[in-house]
């Protein structure tokens, strides 16, 4: 016969689900001031996807030489609509040429162009080019150097439901001490594409969550004007993003940041295979969980 558990074994068994349970706090609810505030921000959120990411329709990595470029299956670069034949990028070096067929209709600021160069987004103007519907430019990712397109007339903004994301709860807004770093520290962060870029941080965030003590380092935020983080947490394994999350802050105030992770929100690389995120890198991987912020379909997801 198998013994029941005796009385004392008992006890300690539910002393421990009771601690257990005391450590996790029970959800506070938003006031309306704070909804009518949240609400508000995952409008821009939104109008944001809407406008950047959910309209690309292509990211194309160009070889050294000429790169032609159009809707005809043959070239190197295919897009989705406009002309057969539009043009050829030549990549020189780390410059991008842009020559255009005459029926492409490529105007740049405005006026019409038959050959250009691109500056790339990583200068203080890059040039948007603009065929039809479709808005071009180049981007720089470590050393690949890219076109990213744009289809303005894209059904996916038309089509796109919104976010989904946890019920709000305040237990999950916490004011963590600011620790800044020294001016000289840097972090590897990882991105989808494989690359791993040494990143400058201003400096550490320690707060707790269910009684246990964590922290996150910033990636090139301002302490002035607000932080930046890319984290993830044991949630990104069933309903959150698994790459990582986003979440900024209001500026640091007295030695202390306030870290509203109803506010975390799925980078682009969630709505779309043209965007080239970071993902969260060790430093920022945290052992509790976190259900508050912006949730992820595994199963619907794209691939």
């Amino acid at each position: 016969m198998r013994r029941r558990p005796s009385f004392s074994a008992s006890v300690v068994a539910l002393l421990c689900v009771i601690t257990l349970a005391a450590d996790k706090p029970s959800p506070v609810a938003a006031d309306p001031a704070y909804q009518q505030s949240f609400d508000k921000w995952q409008a821009e959120l939104v109008e944001d996807l809407k406008q950047e990411w959910l309209p690309l329709a292509g990211l194309f990595w160009l070889k050294p030489g000429e790169n032609s470029f159009g809707s005809g299956p043959k070239n190197a670069v295919v897009f989705p609509k406009g002309p057969a034949n539009a043009g050829v990028f030549v990549l020189d070096g780390k410059k991008v040429i842009a020559k255009f067929a005459s029926d492409a209709n490529a105007t740049v600021a405005g006026k019409l162009v038959t050959a250009a160069e691109l500056l790339p987004d990583t200068s203080e103007s890059p040039t948007i080019v603009e065929m039809g519907s479709l808005r071009l430019h180049v981007i720089v990712r470590g050393q690949r150097i890219g076109i990213r397109l744009k289809d303005v007339e894209s059904d996916a903004a038309r089509q796109y439901r919104g976010p989904s994301f946890f019920p709000l709860d305040l237990s999950y807004r916490v004011t963590a001490t600011w620790f800044p770093s020294d001016g000289k520290q840097t972090v590897d962060v990882p991105n989808v594409l494989g690359d791993v870029n040494p990143t400058p941080v201003a400096g550490t965030a320690v707060f707790k969550i269910n009684g246990q003590e964590l922290r996150l380092t910033d990636l090139g935020g301002d302490p002035s004007r607000g932080l930046f983080f890319v984290f993830s947490d044991p949630t990104s394994k069933t309903n959150t993003y698994p790459g990582g999350r986003f979440l900024k802050t209001d500026p640091v105030a007295n030695g202390t940041v306030v870290l509203d992770f109803n506010r975390a929100y799925n980078p682009p690389c969630a709505v779309t295979p043209y965007a080239t995120c970071p993902l969260a890198p060790k430093e920022n991987r945290l052992s509790v969980a976190i259900p508050a912020g912006e949730e992820y379909d595994h199963k619907h997801a794209h691939h």
